[in-house]
């Protein structure tokens, strides 16, 4: 079977370390382009890719799609960008790294994308459009919402439950059975003791809100 055509929207570092990703799967994945509603970025090249022009495109190819956007600032963001492109779920791409470790009966939902040195300890299921940067620890009977976002290091104990387009900052560690809502944001470096409510922002060791967030 031939590799599938992969579009990548979002031509930032994300973008650059997901086609990393995809480079070392070529019996999978055919990166083709990039995608990116900046106007500058248009007609550049990432890592030798070639920006193609506006998200809009994606309704002009039958290639797979990956959304390669995170930020703090806005978690909701990349789940918004999903809506908007409208895409049937059999064109997001799901990509595991090869240096990912992940146990046998886990589930990567669809737009997932699993970095080096992730580890997902035991079978359970991903939402989708999950990103886990490298050295992501997720462990037993977890619950990852659509559109979570795990920076590098992210470390989570065992049943704890994450709700859709949750940011977990650089380096931070959530104690067994604590519940990360919706929209909310962990700061890097955190150790999260308790419940962090949706929407909120939360830092420090332990991490105590910080201020509401603005979501989108």
């Amino acid at each position: 079977m031939s590799p599938r055509p992969l579009l990548l929207v979002g031509g930032g570092g994300l973008a650059r370390e997901v086609l990393a990703a995809v480079r070392l799967l070529p019996a999978l994945w055919h990166p083709v382009g990039a995608l990116d509603d900046d106007p500058a970025r248009h007609g550049t090249d990432l890592d030798g890719l070639p920006v193609l022009g506006g998200t809009d495109l994606v309704h002009s190819t039958d290639a797979a799609v990956m959304v390669c956007v995170a930020n703090a600032h806005r978690p909701l963001g990349r789940l918004n960008l999903v809506a908007r492109l409208g895409l049937p779920e059999d064109r997001w791409a799901t990509v595991v790294h090869p240096a990912a470790s992940v146990a046998v009966g886990a589930v990567a939902g669809p737009g997932t994308v699993l970095l080096a040195g992730a580890v997902v300890t035991t079978p359970l299921r991903l939402g989708a459009h999950v990103v886990a940067m490298p050295h992501v620890l997720i462990t037993h009977d977890c619950s990852i919402g659509d559109g979570v976002t795990f920076a590098g290091r992210a470390s989570l104990g065992g049943s704890v439950r994450v709700g859709a387009g949750a940011y977990l900052g650089q380096g931070c560690a959530v104690r067994e059975g604590v519940s990360i809502g919706a929209g909310a944001v962990v700061g890097m470096g955190s150790v999260v003791l308790a419940d962090v409510p949706a929407g909120e922002v939360w830092v420090g060791n332990p991490a105590r809100r910080l201020r509401e967030g603005n979501g989108s």
